[in-house]
């Protein structure tokens, strides 16, 4: 007969382990999708810009030989830099976390015992 613990596959991993997985699994997709199509904007605006700034009839004005296109090129950058690092250090932190914890704990047990 069937056994409450068998879920269709022979597997040794529970059902509720692999739904677990499955968000952590999705929640990493899409953290790194986010940077992805940050990154993604950020090129295609900032060349965008660029020809903008670089077209020769319509730019002979004020700002024919200024380069404007850093002026949001820079600070988005660093905006961008900033995501992917937040992004890539999260992924990579949960066994950070869990060892900061763990220390917490500790700390916090020796507390309550004095």
């Amino acid at each position: 007969m069937n056994d409450s613990n068998d879920y269709g596959n022979h597997s040794t991993t529970p059902l509720s382990t692999e739904q677990a997985l499955h968000k952590a699994a999705k929640r990493r997709v899409e953290q790194k999708m986010g940077f992805y199509t940050h990154a993604l904007v950020y090129v295609l605006v900032n060349l965008g810009l660029f020809l903008l700034n670089n077209m020769g009839d319509w730019n002979n004005g004020m700002f024919e030989h200024h380069r404007w296109h850093f002026i949001p090129m820079i600070p988005w950058g660093i905006g961008l830099a900033i995501h992917g690092v937040v992004t890539f250090f999260s992924l990579q932190g949960g066994d950070l976390r869990q060892h900061m914890m763990d220390k917490e704990l500790e700390t916090l047990r020796r507390r309550q015992q004095r």
